[in-house]
């Protein structure tokens, strides 16, 4: 059985966050078939059964702690500008993965070594330079990078919206990241993508002929979730409260604090002119000060983290997805998919996944049309349960896990061919 070195840099338990999700079902997908170790970062509420939770799909776990603190940020940033890496990549280099890594590749002959996220394109590379040298095997492990998102074009986004020192800080990232990224995709024997659309972007790093040469290592797979271990969501059956209108994601993100601020300020106003007591509810972990000071309104509130979503999504009418920044996948239209619930998307929260506007979901880019979509499912029962119907079987149909990661069998096949 084929020996794999799986390694994240979010422990991927519980599913909570889109990279979480996505590791987590593709490490399932493969323990089902190979001898996998986990290797992980953890932070401080990851919980020690999280990993016990783990290790009953692994063969085994093995946990770094992250270490986060404003002096490694400082070093980091020395780092960074002195060797050409980006700050973020910097900042988590750290003894105790190196030497993890290198006692565990010095133990067991891997045969591929798989980086979760580019943020693990680092130290994949070094496992599978270790690894080629320990002497228990003739060959050295092969490498995948499964990009969840194509970072460089995602910094410059980031920068075309920031000001001041954010845009100069962000600028000098995103030319790091073009440098970094390509380096590693050129490292990496295979690429995963999980939109066509981040595979054109990382391809366009390249120029002809080597853009020929890269492509042919790239696979598309989207992010999948699992259908039949979530149920729909009955909706709360009180007619006294008012209408509710949700956003859940992690609230230290960027682009959700840019699309929830501009949500609460341009997009709202106008739902109130004709609803005027509909409610906003953000929920979401460590929401900054500018989104917690929109509760001064009382209709909207802000949760901070819910270790239990279920009483918000009992209650929400209408799920938004307002970004205008971002790549990869947003798993949480899956998700909502999943519950059962009817959503607003800008075409950027929407990019990348399969959709069918006017169907499963109402696509708006502005904020008057976004705000003509949510009042259309606030006061339109019959195109509301339609939505949520119609969306829960779209997703069962497009995003089940069991059946889409069959497409990482083929790459597997192919990269352990190489190895023979």
């Amino acid at each position: 059985m084929a020996r794999i070195l799986f390694l994240t840099q979010v422990l991927p338990y519980p599913l909570d966050a889109g990279p979480k999700v996505r590791a987590y079902y593709m490490l399932r997908h493969l323990a089902a078939q190979y001898d996998v170790t986990l290797v992980s970062f953890v932070r401080p509420d990851d919980r020690p059964e999280y990993s016990e939770h783990l290790r009953g799909i692994a063969s085994a776990v093995h946990t770094v702690p992250i270490q986060r603190s404003m002096a490694r940020n400082v070093q980091a940033g020395v780092t960074g500008l002195l060797s050409g890496l980006p700050i973020v990549i910097a900042r988590d280099e750290m003894d105790e993965m190196a030497l993890l890594l290198r006692r565990l590749t010095s133990e067991t002959p891997f045969d591929v070594v798989h980086a979760d996220q580019l943020s693990m394109a680092w130290w994949g590379r070094l496992a599978a330079e270790k690894g080629s040298g320990n002497g228990l095997a003739s060959t050295h492990p092969v490498t995948l990078l499964d990009e969840h998102n194509a970072i460089y074009a995602l910094t410059e986004r980031l920068a075309r919206e920031a000001g001041g020192l954010r845009r100069i800080i962000a600028q000098r990232e995103a030319g790091a990241f073009r440098r970094y990224e390509a380096d590693m995709v050129r490292f990496f024997d295979a690429v995963l993508t999980v939109t066509d659309e981040d595979r054109t972007l990382l391809l366009d790093l390249f120029d002809p002929p080597e853009r020929a040469l890269q492509a042919s290592k790239f696979t598309t797979v989207p992010i999948c979730v699992d259908p039949a271990a979530v149920q729909p969501i009955d909706r709360s059956s009180s007619t006294d409260s008012p209408v509710s209108i949700l956003h859940l994601g992690t609230m230290f993100w960027p682009p959700n604090v840019a699309g929830v601020l501009w949500f609460a300020r341009e997009v709202l106003p106008l739902i109130w002119q004709r609803i005027p007591d509909a409610r906003f509810v953000v929920a979401g972990k460590k929401p900054p000060a500018d989104v917690c000071a929109l509760t001064t309104d009382p209709r909207i509130q802000v949760t901070g983290y819910v270790a239990d979503p279920l009483p918000y999504l009992q209650a929400a009418d209408v799920f938004v997805v307002p970004l205008f920044s971002g790549g990869g996948m947003r798993v949480k239209i899956l998700d909502a998919w999943l519950w059962g619930l009817p959503i607003v998307s800008t075409p950027i929260g929407a990019e990348g996944i399969d959709l069918r506007d006017g169907e499963n979901i109402l696509i708006a880019g502005d904020a008057r049309s976004f705000a003509d979509a949510t009042i259309r499912l606030l006061a339109n029962r019959e195109l509301n349960q339609q939505l949520r119907s119609n969306g829960r079987q779209w997703v069962e149909q497009t995003y089940a896990w069991q059946v889409v990661y069959r497409r990482v069998d083929a790459v597997y096949t192919q990269l352990l061919d190489n190895t023979s």
